[in-house]
């Protein structure tokens, strides 16, 4: 009888358990379950049998990863439902690329295998291929890499045809045949539960972010970005630079990140290509090319001061940041007065039911955000209705809830309100006290 040796022995177990820890890290059993529901859902118009189904089907058996994804798309059950009943060509063509998504394993084991050559401190995550109702093709929660398999499977003959004006975006996206760069879209995500954050505090941090996984998933599988914007910004790198170095220091990302084509340039995301090229330029002027990873992945991307060395390192802007802050910070708007009073009014009549806030210029109607003071939930001025804007859009009536003689009150207007430039407001603290009487 013909015996292994031991060495060989030895190896092949080694492979089998390997093999075995990388397939239990990507998982794919939520696609099986959700093309189980979808064809019960399809055979019956009893909306309460839809919701079982999907419910029974689909969610109950949902992964850590359907959940998560779930949660970061908010997701609801309504979501999937009317997705199903909208664009029955859709979820005809995308099927059997979905169901395409086991075959990747070894591709993907691949990818982390090589990022873990540049990088050697790289953490364990899993990668979870689940469908979505097509609000993300990819995203992360902690060291949970989440794939909405119904969008990054898709391809140039993906139908659009059904779709609404809000989703005329993925016409696009399906052209640049997005199933033939899924391992590219893995790796990015996965670079993202390395890093400290995926939420950057304003727009220059979350430009950062992205840069970081889009540049180093290049370096990783050798390859240059599929994503269109890193062709466009190349081509058009001066006036991208000169309309981002206006905004970078803003909270509000819409012209920049996770937008349609709106913007002066026509074409999503641009942030991902300023953050690109910033990475690309701080490696490329770097003696350590490993440390220099290292410092892109682990670097503190909330932290506005570390954050600017390592932009101005890149020397990608041509002037010290901090001007580009100072020039933002003049552009923002701001209150410029109340009305029936004035702010810090210590004599408020108590009766008083209405306030009206007045801005230093036209502000976005669609925008607006409050927020406790600093004697938090026990002094806020509670608003009970929009009353509305003044057609010149300067300024804004709220109606207040009842307030009580000689108390103090406060309420803040944040900067979630916008300019028509989209330029956030000044924070602004109403701060005031009834009279006693």
């Amino acid at each position: 009888m013909n015996r292994l040796r031991p060495s060989l022995y030895l190896l092949i177990l080694l492979f089998f358990c390997e093999s075995k820890l990388h397939a239990q890290n990507i998982i794919t059993s939520d696609i099986d379950n959700f093309w189980i529901a979808y064809d019960k859902i399809t055979t019956t118009q009893d909306s309460i049998a839809q919701y079982k189904y999907l419910d029974s089907l689909y969610f109950d058996k949902g992964t850590d990863g359907l959940k998560a994804m779930r949660q970061a798309r908010s997701y609801t059950a309504k979501d999937y439902i009317d997705a199903i009943h909208n664009y029955p060509l859709f979820w005809s063509s995308i099927r059997e690329n979905t169901l395409k998504a086991k075959n990747l394993s070894s591709d993907l084991e691949n990818g982390i295998k090589r990022f873990k050559v540049i990088y050697p401190e790289l953490k364990p995550a899993k990668i979870y291929f689940t469908i979505g109702a097509l609000r993300s093709n990819g995203t992360t929660i902690d060291s949970l890499v989440l794939i909405g398999s119904e969008l990054a499977l898709a391809d140039s003959k993906t139908p659009t045809d059904e779709f609404s004006k809000n989703l005329s975006h993925l016409r696009n996206y399906f052209d640049s045949e997005p199933s033939k760069n899924i391992i590219f879209l893995n790796i990015h995500e996965y670079i993202h539960t390395q890093q400290k954050t995926t939420i950057g505090y304003n727009l220059l941090a979350q430009t950062i972010i992205e840069g970081v996984a889009e540049f180093l998933t290049e370096k990783i599988l050798d390859v240059n970005s599929p994503n269109p914007q890193i062709e466009f910004g190349r081509q058009n790198d001066a006036q991208i630079k000169a309309k981002y170095q206006l905004e970078m220091f803003s909270t509000f990302f819409y012209n920049w990140l996770w937008n349609s084509a709106e913007n002066e340039f026509g074409i999503r995301d641009l942030a991902y290509y300023v953050g690109y090229k910033i990475c690309e330029e701080y490696y490329k002027d770097a003696v350590d090319k490993e440390l220099a990873i290292r410092e892109m992945i682990e670097l503190d991307y909330n932290n506005e001061s570390a954050l600017i060395a390592f932009v101005e390192k890149s020397g990608y802007f041509e002037k010290p940041l901090i001007t580009y802050k100072e020039s933002f910070e003049k552009r923002k708007p701001i209150v410029v007065g109340l009305k029936p009073f004035d702010n810090h009014d210590q004599n408020v009549d108590p009766t008083t039911n209405e306030i009206t806030i007045e801005f230093s210029e036209p502000m976005n109607q669609r925008y607006r955000g409050f927020d406790y003071g600093p004697l938090g939930e026990e002094g806020l001025a509670r608003i009970k209705n929009i009353v509305g804007w003044s057609e010149d859009g300067r300024s804004l009536t709220l109606e207040i809830e009842d307030l009580l003689p000689n108390k103090q009150y406060q309420l803040t207007i944040s900067s979630r309100f916008m300019s028509l430039k989209n330029i956030p407001l000044k924070d602004y603290l109403i701060d005031f006290k009834t009279s006693t009487k």
